[in-house]
């Protein structure tokens, strides 16, 4: 898609457990040196909302680079419309009684049916796991500290790379990119 556009940009495992280390101010700086306008950052797990002319993939594929440039690792970087967000939270198939136990993770590319037909026969105990789209949503039955299902295991045998956010700050996202302008 061409044209002003309003994203969201996460990208993935940044810093969690010590690996990672992405400092807000300065993935803010390298979105803005690559043409975003209106950045904002929420929580240090790599969250961006901007408002980008051209390509989004073109620009997710640059700023991948341009944090293996600057910190020396690579990190996917997987960007949404504020609407594809947005129709990826009403579509999450399970009642969010507790948001923060409830996930969307936003993948690289929808699994095959068949990497999802392996999967199901994976053991999720009280967790509940759906591909909807390009999305695997999550509901854990104790929150995700203390998952009953192997999430890497998952992923593995979905074969793709994804990353997730919670209910309350995929709602966050949204807000965020109401604001600044774009659509």
């Amino acid at each position: 898609m061409n044209g002003m556009e309003r994203r969201i940009i996460l990208v993935r495992a940044v810093n969690v457990g010590g690996t990672g280390k992405l400092p807000m101010a300065q993935w803010r700086a390298l979105a803005e040196a690559l043409g975003a306008r209106d950045v904002a950052t929420y929580i240090a797990s790599g969250n961006m909302v901007c408002t980008l002319d051209g390509d989004p993939a073109a620009f997710d594929r640059a700023l991948e680079s341009a944090v293996e440039t600057e910190f020396g690792f690579f990190r996917e970087v997987i960007s949404r419309s504020r609407g594809e967000v947005e129709a990826a939270l009403a579509a999450h198939p399970f009642d969010a009684i507790e948001p923060k136990f409830s996930y969307i993770s936003f993948l690289t590319a929808a699994p095959s049916p068949d990497a999802v037909a392996r999967a199901a026969e994976l053991p999720t105990g009280e967790d509940c796991w759906a591909v909807v789209g390009q999305e695997l949503h999550v509901r854990y039955a104790n929150g995700a500290g203390t998952p009953q299902m192997k999430e890497p295991q998952l992923m593995r045998t979905l074969g793709v790379l994804g990353t997730a956010r919670n209910l309350n700050t995929v709602n966050k996202l949204i807000a965020l990119a109401c604001v600044g302008g774009g659509k």
